[in-house]
């Protein structure tokens, strides 16, 4: 609970000062930070807000607009996600769900690569904020990487937010 808090405040900290138009997060699974509260108090401050969808393997994501509330189905790979009439949308600040980090930026997720296509999708079409939600008994001195693998801006956990970029 501790962290999904400081998620709302520091996410709406954050989308108060880059004034995106769309904020997309993420339905946590497993034992992924709870970014729910997150979602809902953009919504409530008239922020459009955005859940991923996995349309194929290997592709990049696809975000359709959602706010907490509305319903869900379980998406091919067990996550739920917004109904197929959901509008599309692309996001300008993403809150990705991070495994582990390091304060260069780098982050594992799950392994399939989806964000990494995604934000390198989004990078080539415009100016996005990529913030990595984690515990902070998640940080490692360095986290493994490749040269396709998409650096965060900011990491944001239970005890602070680490700007990893000049922004």
């Amino acid at each position: 609970m501790r962290l999904a808090g400081r998620i709302a405040r520091e996410g709406l900290r954050l989308a108060r000062l880059w004034r995106p138009a769309v904020v997309s997060a993420f339905h946590p699974i497993r034992e992924e930070p709870d970014v729910l509260a997150l979602l809902e108090t953009l919504a409530e401050e008239g922020f459009q807000t955005a859940l991923p969808v996995v349309v194929e393997r290997g592709s990049h994501l696809t975000f359709r607009l959602w706010r907490r509330g509305e319903p869900t189905l379980v998406g091919g790979m067990g996550i739920p996600q917004p109904l197929e009439s959901a509008q599309a949308v692309e996001p300008d600040l993403l809150f990705v769900p991070t495994a582990c980090f390091d304060r260069q930026g780098h982050r594992i997720g799950y392994g399939a690569g989806y964000y990494d296509r995604s934000l390198a999708r989004l990078r080539s079409m415009k100016r996005i904020h990529a913030v990595g939600v984690a515990y902070g008994v998640c940080e490692v001195t360095a986290a493994p990487y490749e040269a396709h693998d998409q650096i965060l801006d900011v990491v944001v956990t239970e005890h602070e937010t680490i700007f990893i970029r000049d922004l």
